[in-house]
């Protein structure tokens, strides 16, 4: 017989097996009590030789490729970074293996591998945990003490696991106790929560301890990965070629490590600058201008005792300037005080400041300063750095600029005047400018600003300046709302966006309706201007927003058809054949109204007539709306009946899910009915696969005896089955033994008996399988089988498409199909009939007796005699 794999008990007996954990906390039951957090973050990093940061290159690029490695893995590779660090995080609590045994296991719990990713507990439970496990990445077992109550998690990372069972010790990921160590200290030095023990020396919290919430497992990982990455001068490998100008080289080498965007490294490096682990310099060159970006680790040169760079500010969003080199003349000059361009308040101090993040190759020229007395006329705004920019509202050159630009227009105001921001030919120098509605706006909206040049909160303000004067940018609202262009740029901002949602809101109506995405924007398009049409043109519309919101936009159904629209389908464009019908019905009931008029009253006159007419119309109308009232009110009692059965229905279920859920567990704590093994269920593992080996023992027995058993001899081929069966069971037993650890068996002896009795179980009914195979074969040969496989040949070979050839190869082939089909089909049917009477023949000769009725018992009871004290108590 075949040996089978153990089964899924063995790797819980695995996962349980209790081995010395010399790296990271191994939890036991009391040690949760005894450890308290330290809430304050630590600084690593003091240059020590102990310090945890001071890696040697060859232990540090061994670490570098362990993680990248595990990171690669395919069942990690496309997770999140919370799982990603996760599983880091585990890899380096793993236990080494002793020996030639692959134990790999750690023991934790979600407080507190939240904790190591800066995360609350139910995030480990629901978004961590359930990932790595739907991966094959890790496999878990709880940990409960004598009373079952969770105490811990035992966890099994399976690319350690695989590395360590194909690879050896070859593999990158097999790391040795002292490597393992290694890498948990490092951890722990840089986002570890620190503990408390009450007899041990407390381990301080890492330097990123305290980030915690969003973004705090991505800002972990990637301080580990950069770590890994940097020298023991404390800068960072950069990678080569071409980068993006606003994320950096710095953010491109993130990027690479933690395989997400430029930008969004861009961000956790804007994170990690600002917790202080991180700095940012350039080099410097001939010109003194920027050169290429670095990154330093901070914790590295300080546990090397390295000189820090000082840290660079995270540049704003705002367009800055390149700085100048020292000592260049004219327009080049350096800077002042007054102002870094030499005017105030453009490209000042504050300019300056912002201005490391602008690379600018050597030699490159700026523009030529402005005079100082010079004035912007609307407050700057600086966003492609030219002089225009302080002239107007357009930024754009003067025309005709003269000498004397710096010359006032008169003798009291200093402003140097330019034509209208908006005018093709604007007035010379010295000129008066006419006004214009532009310059009119403009000049409200400077009066509207406060002193730094921002516009006040005034809600109308802030919408008028946020409106759009064109389109929205969606290429289906652009043409939805393409008729009513002109009424949209009368819109303020709030109400652009209202009528931008409602539109939405339609285009999602219409798709709902069975309208084609692509089609919608075109049939919301049509309607908008049927609308206009109504109403007279765009001219007409003297309140665009209400119009638009009230009337050309919603649906108008002309019927209860929900896809009809002013008379139309909007599905299929043609007209509604609901309106036609409810039209044809009112004319119907207008002519039988009036039909009834002439029959009762034949001599009205036409006014008398029509005003009789109308009467009887509006009552019947009424009629019609209350009959629909009545209707609607059924409706909603019915509906609200519906919610109340439905609501009854949901809270029995939940009443009798508890109910389940109660009897389930007292169920759990029955003992086993056979061993009385505690909290069995009523039946243990073992047990319950040695009721499911005596019955296949039992069954094989009866399918042997249904073919080469007379009608006596059914005990005996069942007995010699039975010993048959028992010798095949011990022979796999004698091999399950050899196999196991004895020590495994003294530890766990009820998992071990589990095996052996799955390994029973499989041997029986694979033994049961191969008596019913020989059973079909050999009643498959008796004579109702054969009768039927000749009937079904001769059939096959009569049909309509055999009869000219009937001995032809197909049709042989063919009746020879049937004709087994039919044999296996009798040999089925005689094996479950003779299963059958089996069955019921053995439960006859183990039935007891039945019980003779009283008045046949009572002579043979009187006839008994009565022993001596019965007899005196008789006399008595």
């Amino acid at each position: 017989m075949s040996t089978v794999a153990a089964p899924a008990a063995l790797l819980n007996h695995l996962l349980r097996d209790d081995v010395d954990n010399s790296v990271g906390e191994t939890w036991l039951p009391g040690q949760r009590t005894a450890l308290r957090s330290v809430p304050a973050s630590g600084q690593s990093g003091d240059g020590g030789l102990d310090d945890p940061l001071r890696l040697g290159r060859a232990m540090r690029l061994r670490l570098r490729d362990a993680v990248q490695a595990l990171l690669a893995d395919p069942s990690i590779a496309g997770l999140k970074d919370a799982p990603k660090l996760a599983a880091v995080v585990l890899y380096a609590k793993s236990r080494a293996p002793k020996g030639e045994k692959n134990d790999n296991q750690t023991s934790i719990w979600g407080a507190e591998l939240g904790r190591w990713l800066g995360m609350k507990e139910s995030t480990v439970h629901h978004k961590v945990l359930p990932v790595l496990r739907g991966t094959d990445a890790l496999h878990t077992q709880v940990v409960r003490d004598a009373k079952g109550h969770p105490t811990g998690l035992d966890c099994l990372v399976m690319p350690l696991w695989n590395a360590r069972k194909s690879g050896g010790a070859a593999h990158p990921l097999a790391l040795t106790k002292a490597e393992l160590a290694t890498l948990l200290h490092l951890i722990e030095a840089l986002f570890g929560p620190g503990w408390a023990p009450e007899d041990k020396e407390p381990t301080p919290p890492g330097l990123l301890a305290d980030r915690t919430g969003k973004g705090a497992a991505t800002d972990r990982l990637g301080l580990l990965l950069m770590v890994l990455n940097t020298r023991a001068s404390g800068w960072l490998q950069l990678v080569g070629g071409s980068v993006k100008k606003r994320e950096g080289r710095g953010a491109a080498t993130l990027a690479r490590l933690l395989g997400c965007s430029p930008s969004g490294a861009r961000k956790v490096l804007a994170r990690l600058t600002e917790a202080g682990v991180v700095a940012r310099q350039r080099k410097a060159t001939s010109t003194r201008m920027n050169g290429r970006g670095k990154v330093m680790l901070l914790p590295v040169a300080r546990a090397y005792g390295r000189t820090v760079a000082p840290v660079e500010a995270v540049s704003g969003p705002g367009t800055v300037f390149s700085a100048r080199p020292d000592g260049a003349c004219g327009d080049h000059g350096p800077a002042d005080a007054a102002g870094a361009l030499g005017t105030p308040g453009i490209g000042g101090a504050e300019q300056v400041e912002d201005a490391g993040d602008q690379e600018r190759p050597d030699g490159a020229e700026l523009h030529a300063d402005h005079a100082s007395v010079v004035t912007p006329v609307v407050p700057p705004q600086l966003s492609c750095g030219f002089s225009g920019e302080g002239r107007g509202a357009e930024g754009r050159r003067p025309e005709r600029a003269c000498a004397g630009e710096d010359q006032a227009v008169d003798g009291e105001s200093p402003v140097a005047g330019t034509g209208s921001p908006v005018a093709e030919d604007g007035p010379l120098r010295g000129e008066q400018p006419k006004e214009s509605p532009v310059d009119e706006r403009v000049g409200q909206r400077a009066a509207g600003s406060g002193s730094d040049g921002r516009p006040k909160a005034a809600g109308w303000e802030k919408a008028q300046q946020q409106r759009r004067v064109g389109l929205p940018a969606d290429l289906r609202l652009r043409v939805a709302l393409g008729p009513v262009a002109w009424l949209w740029e009368r819109l303020s901002g709030w109400q652009q966006d209202q009528v931008e949602a409602a539109a939405k809101a339609e285009l999602a109506q219409l798709a709902g309706l069975g309208v084609a995405p692509e089609g919608a924007p075109r049939l919301l398009a049509d309607r908008l201007t049927d609308r206009l049409a109504e109403t007279g043109g765009e001219a007409r519309v003297d309140k665009p927003f209400p119009w638009l919101i009230r009337r050309g936009l919603p649906q108008r159904q002309a019927c209860s058809h929900r896809k009809c629209d002013d008379g139309v389908r909007l599905d299929t464009g043609e007209d509604c054949e609901n309106c036609g019908n409810v039209i044809h019905l009112r004319r119907a009931r207008r002519a039988r109204i009036g039909a009834d008029i002439d029959r009762e009253l034949p001599g009205l006159s036409d006014g008398e007539r029509r005003r009789v007419l109308e009467e009887r119309l509006r009552e019947h109308t009424a009629a019609e709306a209350e009959d629909l009232a009545w209707r609607q009110g059924q409706a909603r009692a019915e509906q609200a009946r519906r919610d109340a059965a439905r609501a009854a229905a949901q809270e029995q279920a939940e009443r009798e899910r508890q109910e389940a859920a109660a009897a389930d567990a007292v169920r759990q704590a029955l003992p086993c009915e056979d061993c009385g093994q505690d909290q069995a269920a009523g039946l243990c593992e073992a047990c319950g696969y040695r009721r499911r080996t005596e019955a296949a023992i039992a069954e094989a027995g009866l399918v042997a005896a249904t073919w080469s058993a007379a009608p006596g001899d059914v005990a005996a081929v069942t007995a010699e089955v039975r010993s048959t069966m028992e010798r095949d069971i011990a022979a796999v037993h004698a091999e399950y033994l050899r196999a196991m650890d004895p020590a495994d068996q003294e530890a766990e002896p009820e998992a071990a008996a589990a095996v052996l009795a799955y390994g029973a179980l499989h041997t029986a009914q694979q033994a049961l399988a191969a008596y019913r195979r020989n059973a079909l074969a050999m009643l498959g040969r008796t004579d109702e089988a054969e009768a039927e496989a000749r009937r079904a040949y001769r059939t096959e070979q009569g049909r309509p498409w055999f009869r000219r050839n009937p001995n032809g190869a197909d049709a042989v082939a063919a009746a020879t199909e049937k004709a087994e089909a039919a044999r296996e089909r009798v040999a089925e049917h005689l094996l479950a009939v003779r299963l059958e009477q089996l069955r019921e023949q053995t439960a006859a000769r183990t039935e007891p007796a039945a019980a003779a009725p009283w008045t046949d018992r009572l002579p043979e009871l009187a006839a008994r005699s009565l022993d001596g004290e019965a007899a005196g108590a008789v006399i008595a």
